[in-house]
């Protein structure tokens, strides 16, 4: 197999304008400077899988204060999976574009129009699709998570502390919640796979959180199940928490990556697509 461990340094390039992945490339990494802060992105296909990468994320400067992340995974197992993914972006960039051209309107009633017509354009596609969500609404000094299955959306401190992780809509999920079931033994439970809330059903609901204080030196991670399903959630905190952005999402994605490979003895390892964005504020000057 392909070794799939980058250790390249990544320059940071301005971005002004929405920036999309849409499993067009079987690696793509990058760090970009927007008016709010800095942003990492990473997305690589399953490299055991005869398919494209069915992973999309979404960087969208709205204004010079408020930017908007997303992470959608397209649904394994079904048909048209990468295309829900890709109209799960696609949605939530047009309705913002939309709420730009709109003054007064708010930003959470813009995410929530997308989502609402990410929905729509996958049910109408009737390609059988569907696609989880995670995603974070910044601002000057918050940031508001929604998600829509199991991709995730994190926060942590400098020196380690979680402040969140959002529950995955799934048995698993829920149960870890509950404390039925540790971290080791969701990795490794039989219905892991399996979610209860999709973008793309007609009884799909967006879980919104409240605004949250985002510190300077926080680190905002949203990544797919292809992350969490290798990689516990203490060693993802080790992996990003401080240090220059571009080696965090190396860290963390070239661990993630080496768990899929089985490299490493009694460890999970559970070959998926992976796709992640890290966000820190700029430093206060």
């Amino acid at each position: 197999m392909a070794e799939r461990r980058k250790k390249t340094r990544l320059v940071a390039t301005t971005l002004d304008k929405p920036k999309l992945y849409l499993g067009e490339q079987d690696d793509e990494r990058a760090v970009y400077r927007t008016k709010l802060g800095q942003v990492a992105a990473v997305s690589v296909g399953d490299a055991e899988k005869n398919g494209p990468n069915e992973d999309s994320a979404a960087i969208i400067p709205v204004n010079d204060t408020h930017v908007v992340l997303a992470v959608a995974d397209g649904v394994g197992g079904l048909a048209g999976a990468r295309r829900a993914s890709n109209l799960t972006v696609q949605a939530l960039r047009k309705a913002l574009n939309s709420n730009a051209e709109a003054p007064g309107r708010s930003l959470r009633s813009a995410i929530l129009d997308g989502i609402d017509a990410a929905n729509s354009a996958i049910l109408e596609s009737g390609g059988g699709g569907a696609s989880t969500l995670a995603l974070a609404e910044i601002g000057p000094d918050y940031v508001r998570p929604y998600h829509v299955g199991d991709s995730i959306v994190l926060i942590c401190g400098q020196r380690g502390k979680l402040k969140l992780y959002t529950t995955p809509h799934s048995p698993v999920g829920f149960a870890m919640e509950a404390g039925l079931l540790d971290e080791k033994e969701a990795m490794e439970h039989t219905e892991l796979n399996l979610i209860f809330n999709v973008i793309g059903s007609s009884d799909m609901r967006v879980e919104v959180g409240s605004e949250l204080p985002l510190a300077p030196r926080d680190t905002l991670l949203l990544a797919s199940d292809g992350l969490t399903d290798n990689v516990l959630q203490d060693e993802i905190i080790a992996a990003v928490r401080s240090g220059p952005l571009d080696r965090a999402i190396n860290r963390v994605a070239n661990l993630a990556l080496e768990r899929m490979r089985g490299d490493t003895a009694n460890t999970p390892s559970k070959p998926d697509d992976l796709t992640a964005l890290l966000f820190r504020r700029h430093p206060p000057r």
